[in-house]
């Protein structure tokens, strides 16, 4: 077995992919209309699909609003400094919703924030984290 990908429902697809693409780092890797069933596809992610997991973007076009839930956790991207990752992202507008810092139980240092649909992502201090090793 291998894992492909996460999906997440979002309000505004092109809103989404620029968070992801522009702001985060990713590539487009492909998108796709399905006017049959009224949605849309867009996976986006740091390599091709054959070697990585990737986050496909799921706009439902008669939807306009979703609700996070309680149920979902966060999306993981590992940094090299999380201190300076967070000062760039917040100069770009992105909502730092914990700041950097090591985990309230002692270790890896991290932070989170929220893309536009309020999804969490967590922010892993890689260089930091291999220190603690």
């Amino acid at each position: 077995m291998k894992f492909l990908h996460t999906m997440i429902r979002v309000n505004d697809l092109d809103e989404s992919i620029q968070f992801y693409c522009d702001i985060l780092g990713m590539k487009l890797l492909r998108k796709k209309d399905y006017p049959s069933g009224r949605f849309t596809l867009a996976f986006v992610g740091y390599g091709n699909e054959s070697e990585n997991a990737v986050v496909e973007l799921t706009h439902n076009w008669d939807t306009h609003r979703y609700d996070v839930g309680n149920g979902f956790g966060h999306l993981a991207l590992g940094v090299d400094d999380i201190y300076r990752t967070c000062d760039e992202l917040r100069t770009r507008g992105v909502k730092i919703v914990r700041e950097p810092g090591p985990m309230k139980h002692g270790g890896t240092e991290i932070a989170f924030i929220e893309d536009p649909n309020g999804y969490k992502i967590e922010l892993i201090d890689l260089t930091r984290r291999a220190e603690r090793a």
